[in-house]
This record gives C-alpha cells, structure tokens and sequence, in this order.
C-alpha cells in the first residue's frame, strides 16, 4: 500500500473516533432511520460493519463511531471511505444525530479525520454534499474545501468538493 493506513482511534477533546462495535448498531439505526425510509434491520447493520472493516482492511481508512468522551454515547460517524471518489482521493464523510447538530462536533470531528488523512500521506481529499445541506457546506468550508464541480445522480444535483493536503 504506497499509503501510511489511518489510525483507527482519533481523539479530539470532546470525542473519541474509533472502529464500529457491535454496540453501534442499535445507535447506527436509528442515525440512518433520521434520513426518512425508515429503519434498516439489525442484521443490515451487522453486515455494515463488518463491510466497514474490511474495507478499512484493504484500504487503510475508515469510517469511524464517533463517541462524545464525557457521556461515552454514540452521536454518529466521520472518516474516510472510497464512496464517490478513490483510494488514492477518498471522500470525508460524516453524519451525526440532529439532536447534536450546532454544537461543533462535526467539524471536530472532521477536523480529526483530515489530520489523519494527512499522516496517510495522501494530497487531496474530496467530499460530496447535496445543494440543500448548508451545515455540512459550513462545516468543509472551515476545513479548507473549495467547490470542485456539480454532477447529478438518481437523487438529483450533487456538489463536489475538494482539498489539497500538505
């Protein structure tokens, strides 16, 4: 791997980034049923994980469970993952419970995240948002992304960001 693999424990001072557990399932659940469509089965979710690790396996980044440190709860996820983009450019992804939202722990987060994709070795970094999500646009503004171009999908317009690494 021409990479340096990500660390798969990131902590920031409210948060610990780490590795799915089977503990995350049910918090993982109720996450992706917020989205609407409701909620996916917990045998989905087993398979999600295991799917995460390895990938993380054989790619070097991941995405990781975000936990608040001093309640030691489940808020939702941010990493790295192939998604859009590539190995060599993987896409920063991040979704947290609405119920936490405003309170800067997504930019932490990600902050976290784009330090450790960093120390992979890798020069670019790419993210997709949907035109209507302003917090996650906020959120890779502070982070240094730039609007790279807008394509469509079967869910309609998608805006593509980007960021140089050191």
């Amino acid at each position: 791997m021409p990479y340096t693999p990500m660390p798969h424990l990131l902590a920031t001072a409210r948060l610990e980034l780490r590795h799915w557990t089977e503990s995350d399932v049910d918090a993982h659940r109720v996450l992706v049923a917020e989205r609407g469509g409701g909620m996916p089965s917990i045998e989905h979710n087993r398979r999600m994980i295991a799917d995460q690790r390895a990938a993380s396996a054989l790619t070097g980044i991941a995405l990781l469970a975000v936990i608040r440190r001093d309640v030691g709860d489940f808020i939702g996820y941010c990493g790295l993952t192939v998604g859009r983009a590539s190995v060599d450019e993987p896409e920063i992804a991040y979704e947290l419970f609405r119920r936490v939202h405003g309170q800067g722990y997504a930019t932490e987060a990600a902050s976290a995240v784009l330090d450790a994709a960093i120390a992979t070795g890798r020069k670019r970094l790419r993210a997709t948002v949907r035109p209507w999500n302003a917090p996650s646009f906020r959120v890779l503004e502070k982070l240094g992304f730039e609007r790279d171009r807008v394509s469509t999908d079967d869910r309609g317009e998608l805006v593509w960001l980007t960021r140089s690494l050191p």
